[in-house]
């Protein structure tokens, strides 16, 4: 099995340590070194505890034998653009089982026409951990409302739709609901 978890943790700018101490329980970062270059065996709990302190879904540190890779050849800094100086790659992200894709097709809030947005399905018991977050709520009679999630009090949410001038709702007891995790933008 190989590993992204190199190419994550880069992503998110931490450094070997910085994963260490968010392990649960902490471990050292000659560890993460280790399960980064193989030298450890990656083990299914080794996965899932690299995923809980790299804040992904574990499937994201698992590269699949046919997926593509995107190479960086530039990164812009403060002082413009530069070199890597070793061989990076950017993240091309794993599609999940709980994922689903959403189309703009007007102008609203932050969005574009033509962005695509991809979403995360939560179960009831996990809708806090899209607090302050753009949401996807299922409506009866196949409607939709993507508001920002406010608020939970008890079964009810409290969203804000992205129009301007839009008036607070609240939604009672949605069987699920999706919160956006990418957002992908042709320029």
């Amino acid at each position: 099995m190989l590993s992204r978890i190199r190419d994550v943790r880069k992503a998110k700018g931490l450094t070997l340590l910085d994963v260490a101490q968010r392990c649960v329980p902490p471990t050292t970062a000659q560890t993460i070194g280790r399960l980064e270059t193989g030298a450890r065996t990656l083990s299914i709990d080794w996965l899932n505890r690299m995923a809980n302190a790299l804040e992904v879904d574990s499937s994201e540190l698992v590269q699949l034998s046919d997926q593509q890779k995107l190479t960086v050849a530039a990164i812009l800094g403060s002082k413009g653009a530069y070199a890597p100086k070793r061989e990076e790659n950017l993240l091309v992200p794993n599609v999940g089982g709980r994922s689903i894709g959403m189309r703009i097709d007007a102008a609203i809030g932050e969005y574009r026409q033509g962005d695509e947005l991809w979403l995360e399905q939560l179960e009831p018991a996990d809708f806090s951990s899209a607090l302050n977050l753009d949401v996807l709520v299922p409506r009866p009679a196949g409607r939709f409302l993507f508001a920002r999630l406010l608020g939970r009090e008890g079964e009810k949410l409290h969203l804000l739709p992205l129009e301007a001038g839009a008036r607070q709702q609240v939604v009672n007891d949605p069987v699920w609901i999706a919160k956006a995790v990418r957002l992908i933008r042709k320029l």
